[in-house]
């Protein structure tokens, strides 16, 4: 018995060793997240801003030119961490969004549900060190922050948006900014700025726990470029007088550098977008003012690249870039928001807000603390050159972004993929460079959702030139615009302003710009991805919109209405005050 015994221990002992030896060979893995990033910003896309950190990885790794996420933060995010569909996962859309019949239903509470499991958990049960420092936006109550969603270790904002360079809400939809570290609310440095604070926790939390060998997961999702834009005024100068020519000359530039770097196929078209404003019909200081505000978004980019190679120097530095592998993306398209684009009432309320949250829109403080600046459709639709539309939409402009896998174990290094690869790819993908398999239903003895990805290594090992087969469909919907994939080909039905609400087929190969629809030409392929489209929905209990929903009204109706129950204590206050003066005024008479 006791030789048994100690058979047991030696046994158990052995089988520790040979884990932790596994956990200690396997790589690093650093998810960076950059937040509305347009298709062609960065260099490696054919874009004119300068990031040469992000075109290292670029070298470094495999560029995907049709890799697609959804057309909207949250229920991107949701994919990310999850593998699974949005419609299932909890984040259909983005809860400040969500029509009121659609969020009285459990599927469709726009925070992330306890029925998925996070490849954040999975990789903490696996041995790995998990950190977060960035924008969550997923849930802020205590049991849906990262810090109870397999993250060690967090830094997070909570919310949509918020200012770059102080705790200051971005919008009246929001009381205050969630900032949240490991769970408890926090303040911010006063030398804070988001894409520098986010790297510096990165850094402090990775070199914490740098002694014990550990591999680590460091998921860096950035604020840049969401709304407020906003940067450094040395990274914004760089580009002053860059964009004097406009968008349009912008759009037609990046289109010509993404061809000739085969982003794109050489024969592709390329639409106007409707929303996009005649640069000659602007006066001279609109023209000085929009090119200034393109100059700060070009900024607030560099400025993102800058701090990502800080990230880099510091794992050289200590002998650990050679065992990381980075996977660079964005969440989803550029965002085309306008400043004042809503009803007159709406506009002064927002004017207002904003004047009291000390806000401002002048042109010598353009970027820097204080000021605000949305970019509007005109130069979203030249970040997202040469494709159509932007985010919310489901065309090509919102759904199609950067994907640059780099470093430990990647093969092919500097080449470019054309193999159709969505969001839900990437968790499979981190575990398997984990050496793990995704849970199929079942995690630790309870039901989950299963993951749908597929691992990309095969694309980035060159042992494969697509992951999916010619029959295999990926389906999507949000805010009532749609889309499916099939092989080279996409259905797409995007509802107004933008589009016209019709469904049309385009091969996204040979023609990403969506300029020939081919539903005519192709009637039985185009019925047969209907019927598909069809079964997704029901699959998946994907809800209809009502016919008059508008997503950015919805929104502006629930900052409204958040503020006035907010403000409703102060008002009752006020009036009990004039009451009571009214009241003593009539006594003293």
């Amino acid at each position: 018995m006791l030789k048994l015994f100690f058979r047991l221990i030696s046994f158990l002992s052995w089988s520790f060793f040979l884990i932790n030896t596994a956990i200690a060979a396997s790589p690093n893995i650093v998810l960076i997240l950059a937040d509305d990033l347009g298709f062609t910003d960065t260099a490696p896309y054919g874009g004119e801003i300068e990031t040469p950190n992000i075109s290292r990885l670029a070298d470094e790794g495999l560029v995907f030119t049709n890799y697609h996420t959804a057309a909207l933060c949250s229920p991107t995010r949701a994919m990310l961490m999850t593998g699974v569909d949005s419609h299932r996962n909890g984040v259909p859309n983005i809860p400040e969004a969500l029509p009121p019949d659609q969020a009285e239903h459990e599927h469709y509470k726009g925070t992330l549900n306890h029925n998925v499991i996070t490849i954040a958990t999975l990789l903490r049960d696996a041995g790995y060190h998990t950190y977060l420092t960035g924008k969550w936006h997923l849930g802020k109550t205590p049991d849906l922050l990262p810090s109870r969603r397999g993250f060690e270790r967090t830094v997070t904002m909570a919310d949509s948006g918020a200012d770059n360079w102080e705790k200051k809400t971005f919008l009246p939809m929001y009381k205050k900014a969630d900032w949240f570290a490991d769970g408890k609310e926090i303040d911010l440095p006063d030398d804070f700025y988001s894409s520098e604070f986010y790297i510096d926790k990165a850094i402090e939390f990775i070199d914490s726990n740098i002694k014990d060998k550990k591999p680590f997961f460091s998921y860096i999702p950035f604020q840049a470029v969401h709304i407020p834009v906003q940067a450094p005024r040395e990274f914004t100068d760089k580009y002053m007088g860059n964009y004097d020519e406009g968008w349009g000359k912008l759009r037609g530039k990046r289109f010509e550098r993404a061809k000739a770097k085969n982003i794109v196929p050489d024969g592709t078209g390329m639409v106007t977008m409707s929303t996009t404003v005649d640069w000659d019909s602007l006066s001279k200081s609109e023209k000085r003012y929009e090119s200034k505000k393109m100059a700060v978004y070009a900024g607030m980019v560099d400025a993102m690249d800058h701090h990502i190679g800080r990230l880099i120097t510091y794992l050289k530095e200590t002998g650990q870039y050679d065992n990381t592998v980075f996977i660079f993306t964005s969440d989803n398209g550029a965002e085309p928001s306008d400043a004042f684009d809503g009803p007159v009432w709406q506009n002064l309320y927002l004017k207002l807000w904003q004047k009291a949250k000390g806000y401002n829109r002048d042109y010598e403080t353009l970027g820097i603390r204080g000021s605000y600046i949305n970019m509007g459709p005109s130069f979203a639709s030249a970040a997202a050159s040469p494709l159509a539309e932007y985010k919310f939409w489901a065309g090509e402009g919102g759904m199609r972004v950067p994907l640059i896998i780099s470093g430990k174990g990647i093969a092919e290094k500097g080449k470019f993929t054309n193999a159709f690869a969505y969001v839900t790819e990437i968790p499979a993908t981190i575990l398997e460079l984990a050496g793990m398999t995704p849970p199929q239903g079942e995690y630790q003895g309870r039901r989950v959702e299963p993951m749908i990805g597929k691992s990309l290594l095969p694309l980035t090992n060159g042992d494969a030139d697509r992951v999916y087969s010619e029959d295999e469909t990926v389906g999507y919907e949000l805010s009532g615009n749609a889309a499916l994939f099939q092989g080279d080909y996409k259905i797409v039905l995007n509802r107004g302003p933008v589009g016209d609400s019709q469904w049309h087929l385009f091969n996204i190969v040979t023609d990403p710009g969506e300029t020939d629809d081919l539903k005519k030409k192709m009637p039985e392929k185009f019925t047969a991805m209907m019927e598909a489209y069809r079964r997704y929905a029901a699959d998946n209990n994907v809800l209809p919109v009502p016919d008059n929903y508008d997503q950015h009204m919805q929104c502006r109706k629930y900052a409204i209405r958040t503020q006035l129950r907010a403000q409703i204590p102060y008002y009752i206050a006020g009036i009990l005050i004039l009451a009571g003066l009214f009241f003593i005024k009539r006594r003293i008479k």
